[in-house]
């Protein structure tokens, strides 16, 4: 008697997805059960879950994830979790939806992705389109020669910005959002601290400088519709960096008038000929390229998407380009495509 006989046909094998969630930032109650109506609306099999602990910022629960073989990985958390998850998925060809939670939410901003709605953004983890973005890699040298390797999504900070990361106070940021690095700029304006540095991009000639602020980035917008980095894109395998360099005069005028009206300048026709007929102020530059290298005369602190990583004396930052698959909503990607 065959062994075979009786229904052969084989049942698909149904796809399944890995949840990496930062307790302490989402409902895990909440959470489950927006993923269960997915799951059931989309006849996937149950997800596998990794949660953070206080040993583990979201990389090694996203390590777990990637190595269980899922079809979608789902980080819910805020964007240091993401930026910890993104070291272990950049490079899988996994989709990562997202379910953002906190203040800046940059990256999740500049995806068009939902903001402070569970039900939505899981909608769009399980629904939505894949699409390539670029992923930011920092290889940080200590004053020791130490090294390590982190990635970031958004912005690379020293000076302004990663002050800003390391020293407002968290309470208050929680209470009012972006309001609250308020304080420190001010401080960190009045008290115009620069630095020696030299950099080089790509495969150009190593320059000296002395700067207050220098932002490496793979997105531009700021948190309040600022426009930080007008050339940045988040998919063209390029890096864009800013250099804020008052002196001692009316440098500070300069650079916030510019940054004021960034938006108009670059985004509108009438803005582009104002800036083209505009002189180009010193007291801020920006520059483009697919690999910056930074070493400094004293180790400054760095930020990588608004995590402080402390003091380094040389930084190279790198792009590796459409490193992850993100899915965002369905219009988005029409939206962004036509533009």
């Amino acid at each position: 008697m065959n062994g075979d006989s009786g229904d052969s046909t084989e049942q698909p094998l149904r796809r399944t997805a890995a949840i990496v969630v930062n307790p302490a930032k989402v409902s895990v109650k909440l959470l489950r059960a927006a993923v269960a109506r997915e799951e059931a609306l989309a006849g996937w099999a149950s997800s596998t879950w990794f949660e953070t602990s206080a040993s583990d910022d979201g990389r090694s629960a996203a390590e777990d994830a990637v190595r269980s073989g899922p079809d979608l990985i789902v980080v819910a958390g805020g964007d240091g979790t993401l930026r910890a998850a993104a070291e272990a998925l950049t490079g899988s060809g996994i989709p990562l939806g997202l379910v953002p939670s906190g203040t800046g939410n940059l990256f999740a901003r500049e995806l068009s992705l939902p903001l402070n709605d569970l039900t939505a953004s899981i909608a769009t983890a399980f629904r939505g389109a894949d699409r390539p973005v670029d992923a930011g890699h920092a290889l940080l040298e200590r004053a020791d020669g130490r090294e390590s390797e982190h990635a970031f999504l958004v912005m690379a900070g020293i000076g302004l910005d990663a002050h800003m990361a390391g020293h407002t106070n968290e309470r208050l940021k929680k209470r009012i959002g972006w309001l609250a690095y308020s304080d420190p700029i001010a401080r960190s304006i009045f008290s115009n601290r620069q630095f020696d540095l030299s950099y080089r991009l790509d495969d150009r000639p190593e320059v000296a400088t002395r700067a207050h602020t220098v932002i490496v980035g793979n997105s531009g917008m700021l948190t309040g519709g600022l426009l930080l980095l007008p050339g940045a894109v988040i998919d063209d395998g390029l890096l864009d960096a800013v250099i804020f360099r008052p002196g001692r005069g009316s440098g500070w005028t300069n650079i916030g008038y510019r940054l004021a009206f960034n938006r108009m300048l670059h985004r509108t026709r009438f803005g582009r000929l104002v800036a083209s007929l505009t002189p180009k102020p010193r007291a801020i530059r920006w520059a483009q390229a697919s690999q910056m290298r930074v070493r400094f005369s004293e180790a400054q602190e760095i930020q990588l998407d608004g995590d402080t990583h402390g003091p380094v004396s040389a930084a190279s930052l790198t792009v590796r380009h459409h490193g992850l698959i993100v899915r965002v909503p369905r219009r988005a990607l029409r939206s962004g495509a036509a533009s």
